[in-house]
């Protein structure tokens, strides 16, 4: 009788050792579907922005520089002296970071990141209807040291419509958006894709702007390898530059090298002697109204 039970209390433990050995197997299995269930809701987050992100109404910054340039910037300057600006003086090592199109949550942050990791400031033209859409970003532009400036509000490419109105409207409309989350009312207008002609900067004016373009280009909207935007930027660096980049992007577009870039260009600048500044430092005038 007690070797029956023994037999019997044995076979119990056996079984009772495989069942446990079981729900720890599952309880092992289920911890990687959680993380790959977590892997998805992340990407599918990061996805989320651009379907929310109001696009480029006058079209990407590739399709719209291969338009023919109305009036060359540099004729303006020379027109417009007092208010139309390419550069900085050129007796000091001194440049501008200058960053269109934002504020993009798919980059703009990562934009942030870099210059704060540097302790570079830098000057950000943003479009209304995505400062609207994102005003988070744009008040982290702000109280981290950036000066922000007016981009338009849904990025039209102004000689195409050829309208006084549509140009006040679209530069009003962001102005009264930036001012509900910077509290002020920015002097600083850069027109899309540098197009522009006589009767705007001359309505520019009126409407109490300063028209910055840039005397660098980096070409980052034609999404080369980091190394090639830093070159374009590198190689024709000078005192008193404003470069142009972007923080922005179309839907589909991408700013990564653009922010892999600038790990290149800023200590390389830095190493040079350069002080980066704001525009308004830079060409000594005031940035609200």
């Amino acid at each position: 009788m007690k070797d029956l039970l023994f037999k019997w209390l044995l076979v119990t433990g056996v079984l009772f050792s495989f069942h446990i050995t079981d729900l720890l197997t599952v309880h092992a299995n289920e911890e990687p579907l959680i993380n790959v269930s977590r892997q998805l809701s992340k990407a599918v987050i990061q996805e989320d922005p651009e379907e929310d992100l109001p696009d480029l109404d006058g079209g990407s910054e590739n399709s719209g520089r291969e338009r023919q340039q109305p009036v060359d910037l540099r004729i303006l300057q020379q027109r417009y002296p007092d208010i139309f600006f390419l550069q900085g003086p050129t007796d000091e090592k001194r440049v501008a970071l200058t960053f269109d199109d934002g504020p993009d949550p798919r980059f703009s942050n990562d934009v942030l990141d870099v210059l704060k990791q540097y302790n570079v400031p830098a000057t950000f033209f943003v479009l209304g209807s995505r400062a609207v859409a994102n005003p988070e970003i744009v008040k982290r532009m702000q109280n981290e040291g950036h000066v922000i400036g007016n981009h338009t509000y849904a990025h039209p490419n102004l000689v195409e419509e050829s309208d006084l109105d549509t140009l006040e409207q679209e530069v009003t409309k962001t102005e009264d958006a930036l001012n509900e989350i910077i509290g002020y009312r920015t002097k600083l207008f850069r027109p899309p894709y540098g197009f522009l002609y006589n009767e705007l900067v001359e309505k520019l004016r009126d409407m109490n702007y300063f028209v910055i373009g840039w005397s660098v280009d980096s070409l980052d909207w034609q999404e080369d390898p980091p190394e090639v935007i830093a070159s374009n930027v590198l190689d024709i660096i000078h005192p008193g530059a404003i470069i142009l980049m972007h923080d922005g992007a179309e839907s589909g577009g991408d700013r990564t090298n653009t922010i892999k870039s600038l790990q290149q260009i800023i200590p390389a600048l830095q190493e040079q002697g350069y002080e980066f500044v704001t525009v308004p430092e830079l060409l000594n005038i005031p940035l609200k109204k």
